[in-house]
């Protein structure tokens, strides 16, 4: 994960993002990557089963 923090406690999962940082371009170029857990991460296993997050912040790059 970059600049993304996940905390659960109890039945409650949270998601913490610093919005003023920059991971850089994406791959296009289109985008500023601000956090990813970069695909799919595990978080916890519940009574219910596993449960996973997939998370992307972005914003599109200033144009030139």
């Amino acid at each position: 994960m970059k600049n993304v923090e996940i905390s659960v406690k109890g039945k409650v999962m949270t998601i913490t993002v610093d919005l003023s940082k920059s991971q850089g371009p994406s791959a296009s170029g289109k985008t500023e990557i601000i956090g990813t857990t970069a695909g799919n991460a595990r978080i916890a296993a519940n009574g219910n089963g596993e449960v996973f997050v997939g998370l992307n912040v972005y914003k599109y790059a200033a144009k030139k």
